[in-house]
């Protein structure tokens, strides 16, 4: 059997990178982006995932590059569709041209 290390969430890694060492609560982290706050908590549960719109805030409020939120969002999920599709995948032959 196949081992994977687990893929860390989006919301675990806005949490422990960003809010915890700052001292920042869901609450106060929506007002000040002006979102509802049931959307970042939905972030941080993992029941909903970063939108252009959520990346463009959270670079703002913390200072990084617009897409590095929505970059991180897409490779968590690149990750996971890899680990779930592996045999599909596997099974797909690269197209070879053939020469005239």
């Amino acid at each position: 059997m196949d081992k994977y290390i687990s893929t860390p969430q989006i919301g675990e890694i806005l949490f422990e990178e960003f809010m915890k060492p700052m001292d920042i609560s869901a609450y106060k982290l929506a007002k000040d982006i002006h979102v509802p706050v049931s959307r970042v908590q939905d972030i941080l549960h993992g029941r909903r995932k970063i939108t252009a719109d959520t990346s463009l805030r959270l670079a703002k409020y913390f200072g990084v590059s617009d897409c590095y939120f929505l970059s991180m969002q897409n490779d968590i999920d690149v990750r996971e569709m890899k680990i779930a599709l592996k045999e599909e995948i596997e099974a797909i032959q690269p197209y070879q041209s053939i020469a005239m």
